[in-house]
């Protein structure tokens, strides 16, 4: 019973820590859909793959996410047509490349600042390599979840079309008239914006509207609306999430993490094992790392403060709404390799 008592407390503390972020996530990208000229947004991102993931890594440093609001948005990047490399930087180094987490870091180690630099600094590379290791995929359609797909075909970025005056050419880009979808199966269309499940062979006979000719109040009645359809779709899946940590919270026995922890490499895979196990939200993990800081190495801590904000059973269950299994497992795989290969390093090196 006892036993029971703390899973269940463990269960409702996630749940309270992650919602209010996963609700700011579903709020930020439905902001995005309604206020943000989605074909300005995918032609002012770069189209180098590196400088692209770079680029992406680092625009959570001006909206601070976490693991749990990140997922929305990076999907409503993909629906938009932002480069696969920037919308994976995003996804993976939003919930750390972002000053809320950096001050929490700072707060929970200043007396040991390395711990905080080399957290960005870690966080970014591995973010980048793989959003870099992602751009060689063009077809995005063998990775992404089918509802992902079909949106990205409703909502082509812009062709240009070429105009003749006279003796000279002029290029421009074709109107600019995106699909306002909504997540799920459902496009705003009709009268009053009322949803219309799509059917595949009607979409070409379905009018699109624009997002910049409504009058504020429906915008904002539109957030609202798409918010709501998100956050039931993530939230149920960051329920079950939560409850699987907290089942596996409970019954791994704390000593035996504890002895495993003087060892370099042991201690880093404990404390990668940690990191997705706890599933703890990455504005508050620093204080729960600071916790082994007297029997953990320093790399052990830092696999466990970069690698949970970019992979945990919360995280895994909600990139599943945008990614296939196997794309997951890929993401979860390269992540993991690289945060050894680097916390190793600083072990290896600091002994």
């Amino acid at each position: 019973m006892n036993q029971l008592n703390n899973g269940f407390t463990i269960f409702l503390s996630l749940l309270v820590e992650a919602m209010p972020f996963l609700l700011l996530g579903v709020l930020f990208s439905s902001l995005l859909l309604f206020f943000v000229d989605e074909r300005k947004l995918v032609e002012k991102m770069p189209k180098n793959p590196l400088l692209g993931a770079l680029v992406g890594s680092m625009i959570g440093f001006l909206f601070p996410v976490c693991e749990c609001g990140n997922v929305p948005v990076a999907r409503r990047f993909l629906i938009q047509g932002v480069p696969t490399p920037v919308a994976i930087g995003f996804l993976l180094a939003a919930p750390t490349i972002n000053p809320v987490v950096i001050w929490a870091t700072w707060t929970a180690f200043r007396d040991q600042p390395e711990i905080v630099v080399l957290r960005v600094v870690f966080s970014l590379a591995i973010a980048t390599i793989i959003g870099f290791v992602f751009s060689f995929q063009k077809d995005l359609n063998p990775i992404v979840q089918p509802a992902i797909a079909r949106y990205m075909k409703f909502n082509p970025p812009a062709q240009p079309q070429t105009k003749r005056r006279g003796k000279r050419y002029q290029v421009q880009h074709q109107e600019a008239i995106p699909n306002i979808l909504q997540s799920g199966t459902y496009i705003l269309g009709g009268k009053a914006g009322v949803p219309l499940r799509i059917d595949p062979n009607l979409v070409q006979a379905t009018t699109p509207i624009s997002n910049t000719n409504k009058p504020l109040a429906e915008k904002l009645r539109l957030v609202v609306d798409n918010s709501i359809q998100e956050f039931r779709e993530l939230g149920g899946v960051m329920i079950l999430g939560s409850a699987i940590a907290a089942a596996i919270q409970v019954l791994a026995p704390r000593e035996l993490i504890l002895s495993l922890g003087a060892g370099p490499i042991s201690s880093i895979v404990v404390m990668l094992i940690l990191a997705v196990v706890v599933s703890i939200c990455s504005t508050v993990d620093s204080f729960f790392a600071l916790s082994f800081a007297s029997t953990f190495s320093s790399g052990s801590l830092l696999a466990f403060l970069v690698f949970g904000p970019m992979i945990d059973i919360k995280g895994i269950g909600l990139m599943l709404s945008i990614f296939k299994p196997k794309t997951v497992f890929y993401l979860f795989a390269l992540a993991a390799q690289l945060t050894f290969v680097f916390t190793l390093f600083m072990n290896l090196h600091v002994l």
